[in-house]
């Protein structure tokens, strides 16, 4: 099942239907990530675990990938109602 959330996810970020939350541009800023980091992340990356959000119930999940330069990094994401894949935080390890 985890095959065919990250075979969408990776869809989604093909097709440039993503959104970032505030807080995912300011992790990423910190952090001296880009857009094409994360984007590289969830291309390179396995999912690593599904959480569900306690207030929302909705699935989310933390994906293990790559920089452009190779580092590893983590985004933790979720498939939104809208159809869009929305990246909650994402940080370097």
């Amino acid at each position: 099942m985890l095959e065919r959330i990250l075979k969408r996810l990776r869809e989604k970020i093909r097709n440039r239907q993503y959104v970032m939350t505030h807080h995912a541009g300011k992790e990423m800023n910190d952090d001296g990530l880009t857009i094409y980091d994360v984007e590289c992340g969830i291309l390179t990356g396995e999912i690593l675990e599904r959480q569900k959000d306690r207030v929302t119930a909705e699935w989310k999940y933390r994906v293990g990938g790559e920089t452009l330069e190779g580092d590893k990094i983590e985004v933790i994401a979720k498939l939104s109602s809208t159809g869009k894949l929305v990246v909650i935080t994402v940080y370097k390890l």
